[in-house]
């Protein structure tokens, strides 16, 4: 087997991307999706369809102009999530806008909508999973719906602290970030090489997958943002992996033997016996000066794509608008 088949054999595998042409070649059993990866699907050929069904949705629904790029964002979301559900057998990660990042009742609010949207396309909400950016606000958000059968997946996850209020709120899967945490430390230590077993993304994960397991939460881990075949190796045996297509390439291009991964499990320990509270999550998150620098930046990051998706969405409706008046003078 090659070292993909043997990942799938101790994890399950997730396709990071909206690539339609890459979920078939590499069978992943789930799928994530976030503003970047829409953006840049939105701009394959075999999406333009669904682009155009999106903008004429949204026209229908929207009292103003100014409101259609929006609107017709969160159906191209869910549009190319459904086509996705027709390749996996699991489930597809879909993010609510990350400028809701600190307000719970909005982001609520945006969750409920996706899940109608999917569930009018046929999609049970079981097969959907939404994707929130592990602040204090978003973690709150996602214990209020997962009370309602909306299940969540808690992103840009750097920290500890982030992950323990994840699981005492209950929710169904965290994303802590490998790669980027790398990048931090190298920026910041003048250090350019480091091994799998020494990468600080590496260690932050299996703290974290040690800390969930050794004492019962049945949150899942989900490593995400890899920069580098030694870091999935390094992690097999994780919950789940969400691997961008390249390093799946790479993976499945590479015929030796898979070894190491996550250590053995240890005895069962107690959970806490106090909640963390929501001082001081934000105490711990504010002294972890990589979390707080990386949280900040992704929540940017998404914003920015985001802002960029709609801006192309209001492209395509000025071209179109442009067409039907040539056409019809």
């Amino acid at each position: 087997m090659n070292k993909l088949e043997q990942l799938k054999a101790r994890s399950q595998v997730v396709a990071d991307t909206g690539d339609i042409a890459a979920i078939q070649r590499y069978h992943p059993q789930d799928a994530t999706t976030n503003p970047s990866l829409l953006f840049k699907a939105a701009q394959l050929p075999q999406y333009q369809a669904l682009i155009g069904e999106s903008l004429d949705w949204a026209k229908r629904h929207c009292h103003d102009d100014a409101s259609i790029p929006g609107q017709a964002a969160i159906k191209l979301a869910v549009a190319i999530g459904a086509e996705i559900l027709q390749l996996v057998p699991g489930v597809v990660s879909t993010e609510v806008d990350a400028r809701l990042s600190f307000d719970t009742r909005a982001t609520i609010d945006y969750a409920r909508r996706l899940i109608s949207l999917y569930e009018q396309a046929g999609v049970p909400r079981e097969r959907v999973l939404i994707k929130i950016a592990s602040t204090w606000e978003g973690i709150t958000a996602a214990s209020v719906l997962e009370r309602e059968g909306i299940h969540c997946n808690l992103t840009l996850l750097f920290s500890f602290c982030q992950a323990v209020a994840c699981a005492e709120a209950g929710v169904t899967l965290i994303s802590p970030f490998v790669g980027r945490i790398l990048d931090w430390h190298k920026a910041h230590s003048g250090r350019e090489d480091f091994t799998a077993e020494e990468d600080p993304g590496v260690l932050s994960v299996r703290n974290i997958y040690h800390y969930y397991k050794s004492r019962g939460y049945d949150t899942v881990v989900m490593a995400a943002s890899f920069r580098n075949t030694g870091e999935i190796e390094a992690l097999a045996g994780c919950d789940r992996l969400t691997i961008s297509p390249q390093l799946l390439q790479a993976l499945e291009e590479d015929d030796g033997n898979l070894t190491g991964g996550l250590p053995e499990q240890t005895e069962p320990l107690a959970r806490p016996n106090r909640a963390l509270g929501e001082a001081e999550f934000r105490y711990q998150l504010n002294s972890d000066a990589m979390a707080t620098e990386k949280l900040a930046e992704g929540i940017r990051n998404f914003v920015q794509d985001q802002e960029r998706l709609e801006l192309l969405l209001q492209t395509h409706l000025i071209g179109r608008t442009e067409t039907n008046a040539a056409t019809n003078p």
